[in-house]
Formats: C-alpha cells, structure tokens, sequence
C-alpha cells in the first residue's frame, strides 16, 4: 500500500519509483538484522550438513507436507493472479477515469481485509481447532472475489471483490501459516523446511506474471478471473488431503 502511495503520490517516472521502492526496501529491513538479538542453536540441534540432498522431502514419506505446499503454491498463485491485472482491469474493463489512483483505493480495501482477518482468522483457528475449514472458506471468500470480476466488469464490483479477497487472503495467511508449522517432518530441519515451503509463496507471485497475460489475451478479463477462482477452490479443497492436521 506504501509502495503504491510512493510511486504514484510522491515521486514521478517509472526510473525514480523503482529506485525510491529501492531504497525503501534496504532501510526497512536494516533494523531487523542489526537490532534483533541472534541466539545460535546448540550445537545438539543443529542439521547435518547435506545441502542439495537435504532439499529434497519425499512426499511418499511426508504427503501432509507435500500437500500443505501444494495447497498453498496454488492458493498463492489466486492471489497473484487476481491482483496482478487490476490496474489494467480498471483501464481496459471498468474504464475508472484515474486506474492508478482507483488501483490504490482497491489496495487500501485490501489491506485493510488482509490485517484484520489475519488476526480474527489466527484466533478462530486456535479456539475451534481446526485449520483446514478455514483454509478452505478463505480459499473460497477469493474466488467468489474472482467470479464476481468474471461477470461484472465494474468499479463497483471491483471494490466488492478487494473486500472479499482481502478478508478471504488474510484468515488464509494466518491459519495457512499455524497448518504449516504442524507439518513439518524434522524438528532440527524446520529452518530448511520452512524455506521448501516459502518457494511456494515466491513461484507463484512470479508465475502469475507469466500466466495472467496469456489468459487476457485469449480470453479477456473475464478467462483472467475465471482461472483465478479455479486455481483459488483447488488450492481450498486439496488442502483436506493433508490426513494429521484437523
């Protein structure tokens, strides 16, 4: 949402915006590791060092951590598809007079959804016991986001469908994250682990690029949103593969 303030209220030019996200990104992450206390492990918890073979987890040996990361690959790349074409959404298809300052209201809505859900979801989890109800009717909240933009090519619904991910994205970051941790195969490999299943937050967001111009070609926006709520209830209803988790 700051980004956004930044290269669009604040600096002009795609050059000096990227090179003011630049700049903020370095002194926003300087504190964490030059104020935050570094314990090292004992050395009893610490892996063995088998690098590139140690990457591999067998999901015949640990399907639950094959399918939390299968679940979460594609529940990432509905977020990423979802959002990525907005601002060309609201150009092309809605056609709101100021796309740029419309994408930033849209983000501001889904910020907003993405904190507050985080923390109620993460609550509700913990007190019902159960991650993977939740996960799927979080999964389910972003593609009703994305039918919505399927067949109602609107700002108005557009703010509709920012709500909706927003509360839908948020409760899943947060419940995703607590079903993650119950998963993990290795106590000592759970820094290893978590990284494995991280790839399945970065791919997406990279991928989506790549398969959201495609579908707007051929299809439009409206194959765009369609796919986006496809790839959403998959990644909602796969996740109740995973057996240890309630």
């Amino acid at each position: 949402m700051l980004g956004v303030v930044l290269v669009t209220a604040v600096v002009t030019g795609y050059v000096n915006g990227y090179l003011a996200v630049a700049i903020a990104i370095v002194l926003l992450a300087l504190p964490f590791p030059l104020a935050t206390p570094d314990d090292p492990l004992p050395r009893g918890y610490r892996a063995a060092a088998r690098m590139l073979a140690g990457m591999w987890v067998s999901p015949r040996r640990y399907p639950d951590f094959a399918w939390a990361f299968g679940t979460r690959f594609l529940v990432q790349l509905g977020n990423a598809l979802g959002t990525l074409y907005l601002l060309y959404f609201l150009r092309d298809a809605a056609h709101y007079p100021h796309p740029a300052k419309g994408l930033l209201v849209l983000i501001v809505i889904y910020t907003v959804g993405v904190v507050l859900t985080a923390i109620v979801g993460g609550m509700i989890s913990d007190r019902l016991g159960k991650r993977k109800m939740l996960v799927t009717v979080s999964g389910l909240l972003m593609a009703a986001a994305a039918v919505l933009l399927t067949f109602v090519e609107t700002w108005h619904a557009a703010i509709g469908a920012a709500v909706l991910f927003g509360i839908g994205f948020g409760a899943y970051l947060a419940v995703d994250q607590a079903l993650i941790t119950q998963v993990l195969p290795a106590a000592r490999d759970r820094a290893k682990d978590l990284g494995i299943i991280n790839i399945a937050i970065v791919c997406p967001g990279a991928l989506g690029a790549g398969i959201s111009a495609p579908l707007v070609s051929l299809g439009g926006y409206p194959t765009l949103f369609a796919g986006t709520a496809i790839v959403a209830i998959a990644g909602s209803v796969l996740v109740w593969q995973i057996k240890s988790v309630p």
